[in-house]
């Protein structure tokens, strides 16, 4: 009787069990083949999620579209055709972060008193750095593309130019002058962003405590303010 056990066997015979475990295992090579597709919508929100990732971590810089595609499981030329590179996809990431950012802290400027008003703003910012943590890392350096948009200074100042109307409505009614209202604003929205800067790696001590330190120190220097301040120093200019 001869040995059939590395034959190909007839029709009726079962293959032998190293060929059953090629074809058990034939599914999961192919490399790329055997990834889930994405429709393209579902592929440009992976690719926005990844870059979005790297370049909190790494800055904008240290980050190459071959990392970006390597993190995706695409190839390079997939990044290309949904965003051009990684200027367009850093560009989109930096225009939706900002976007969240001012949406928060211009929905908290609704009505009440001023000074719940400072509260709710200070709230908002620190809300999103607690919530959109990479995405703050990444507004608070600078933007290397060209977009009069795209720095965190040019958004501190949209979310300023709001806070001068309420602040310029108060200067009017309390016999301030309103013309200092815009420069006003851009102090007050900055000792916020700076506070929430440092409070990003602290995180120390809790949020509410934070905004309650801020609008303690930015209401009652306004409740106190001078109509004509003077200096005190021996310098005049």
């Amino acid at each position: 009787m001869s040995d059939s056990s590395g034959g190909s066997g007839g029709a009726g015979s079962s293959p032998g069990p190293a060929k059953a475990a090629r074809a058990r295992r034939a599914p999961a090579t192919g490399g790329r083949a055997a990834r889930v597709r994405m429709s393209g919508k579902q592929r440009r929100e992976q690719l926005l999620d990844v870059g979005r990732m790297l370049f909190a971590e790494r800055g904008y810089e240290a980050t190459s579209v071959e990392e970006i595609a390597s993190q995706a499981g695409v190839s390079k030329p997939v990044v290309y055709e949904h965003f051009g590179g990684k200027e367009g996809l850093y560009a989109v990431v930096v225009d939706r972060e900002m976007q969240l950012l001012m949406d928060m802290v211009t929905g908290s400027l609704t009505g009440g008193h001023p000074r719940e008003l400072c509260e709710e703003a200070a709230f908002a910012l620190l809300d999103y750095i607690e919530t959109s943590t990479d995405g703050f890392r990444i507004l608070v350096r600078d933007s290397p593309v060209a977009q009069s948009t795209g720095t965190f200074a040019s958004l501190i100042n949209d979310i300023a130019t709001q806070v001068e109307d309420i602040l310029g409505h108060e200067f009017k009614s309390r016999g301030y002058d309103p013309k200092l209202a815009p420069m006003y604003a851009q102090m007050l929205v900055g000792m916020v962003a700076l506070t929430g800067q440092w409070w990003l790696d602290v995180r120390k001590p809790g949020k509410a405590e934070v905004v309650a330190h801020l609008v303690n120190l930015a209401w009652h220097g306004l409740e106190g303010m001078e109509r004509r301040p003077q200096l005190v120093g021996r310098r005049k200019n």
